[in-house]
């Protein structure tokens, strides 16, 4: 078995692009299933952002698990299979789980340490594991990255000055205008980014902001939150008319401003700067097929290098983190490596049990007038001796776990105790497997 990560980032690939390979609105229970009942798959968590969609598998091939991944990316968002691997970073074993390490705790964001990556993946592993499609590996795998990059956030100053996309877009407009005292502001979306601009727009002294979105109740709700205005979708073209500051974050799949509505608002301004920054994905504001030295478009691909000096200490802290996660590494490993010996001593305590247990039979039946405290003193005492029998075997199984010729050496020892073992990873796995989705294809059939 062998862990896999194959992920469409922005080092892959760019933002055009990675608005054609998103899960956006897309049932993402299905998804997970879809994947889960591919060969060579033992289990996945599909993690989908603005920035990145990314597999993470156990396979019990490395070849063909990176082969039906990238196939299965490549069926779902129309593509052929070799232009997927032409934009698919695929990381394996311990480079694989550096990988999702460095995700969650934000180091592989492009605002770094920003904090949303981690619920996101938090989500996807709560997804997956709803789904069935996690097993021993991830359940462990993943909780222990999310609790280190917790840990992490809160240890260090990863996580202050907030530099997320949001805030990013917020600087832009800083270096566009200066302060902002001044300014007013359109929001287009009602979600986590769109209220993070919001509330770092007021956090930079902009009290003129207006929401809009096409679901009334929930820019509503928003604009009640953080006592700002309101406004009707409909009327998209006259607040953009008006406003020095437009940040939109919808989850539209068509674009909510065209280049002919933005020609319309500065025939109204000819002589307005006007900043208009896209941080959706997929793109919401059209981009302008000439230069026009008043308007400023911006999207998620140029906000990249938009950090002051806060990013300095983030990035300082960053390095502490990545000093921790070789550390994380290799708990895991050692953990993985005793998954192959927890079977065996399974086993051999088990034996050791029904030895006892058939010994106390014997006893009883030899010795019928034993009383109840007779009886339990001897049990007591023959388990006593079965445990310092077992102590030294068992440390050595362990001690087996971490040799490079531990598979045979595993074997020989259950062929000294003659012990059957029954149940390893790959079996539980692949059984779990099969039962699940035989349990979906009964549903199907009913």
């Amino acid at each position: 078995m062998y862990m896999i990560s194959v992920s469409v980032n922005h080092h892959t690939a760019n933002v055009s692009l990675r608005e054609k390979l998103n899960f956006n609105n897309v049932d993402m229970y299905r998804v997970h299933e879809t994947l889960y009942e591919t060969k060579s798959i033992l289990e996945n968590v599909i993690v989908s952002t603005c920035n990145r969609t990314e597999v993470y598998a156990i396979v019990d091939q490395i070849h063909t698990g990176r082969y039906y991944i990238q196939r299965f990316l490549a069926r779902e968002f129309n593509f052929e299979v070799d232009e997927i691997k032409q934009f698919t970073d695929v990381k394996v074993e311990d480079d694989a789980v550096t990988h999702l390490f460095r995700v969650t705790s934000g180091l592989d964001s492009i605002v770094l340490g920003e904090t949303q990556i981690l619920g996101q993946i938090r989500d996807a592993f709560l997804i997956a594991q709803k789904a069935g499609t996690t097993g021993i590996i991830f359940n462990e795998l993943f909780k222990r990255a999310i609790t280190f990059s917790k840990k992490a956030h809160h240890e260090t100053d990863i996580a202050d000055h907030a530099t997320s996309v949001s805030y990013a877009a917020v600087e832009l407009a800083k270096k566009i205008y200066g302060k902002l005292t001044r300014r007013n502001a359109l929001v287009i979306g009602a979600g986590e980014m769109a209220e993070l601009a919001i509330m770092n727009l007021k956090g930079a002294g902009v009290t003129d902001i207006t929401v809009i979105n096409r679901t009334l109740e929930r820019a509503e709700d928003l604009a009640l939150k953080h006592h700002i205005s309101v406004g009707a979708f409909s009327e998209i073209t006259h607040y953009l008319a008006t406003a020095d500051i437009v940040i939109s974050s919808t989850s539209a799949e068509g674009f909510v401003i065209t280049k002919d509505m933005i020609a319309l608002s500065h025939d109204l301004n000819k002589n307005r700067q006007q900043v208009l920054i896209d941080i959706a994905v997929p793109r919401d504001i059209e981009p302008l097929d000439t230069v026009d030295s008043n308007i400023f478009i911006y999207d998620v691909d140029d906000l990249k290098g938009l950090v002051d000096a806060n990013m300095r200490e983030r990035q300082k802290a960053a390095a502490l983190i990545a000093e921790r996660i070789p550390n994380e590494i290799d708990k895991h490993n050692e953990w993985v490596k005793m998954l192959g010996v927890v079977p065996v001593i399974r086993a051999l305590r088990e034996k050791a049990m029904t030895i006892q247990e058939e010994t106390m039979i014997s006893i009883d039946r030899k010795l019928p007038h034993l009383s109840d405290r007779e009886r339990k003193v001897i049990s007591k005492h023959t388990k006593s001796i079965i445990n310092q029998m077992l102590k030294d075997p068992i440390k050595q199984a362990k001690e087996i776990s971490d040799d490079k010729y531990s598979e045979e050496k595993l074997a020989l020892f259950k062929e000294i105790f003659d012990l059957e073992v029954t149940s390893d990873y790959k079996t539980e796995a692949a059984e779990k497997k099969r039962h699940l989705l035989k349990q979906r294809f009964f549903l199907l059939d009913n």
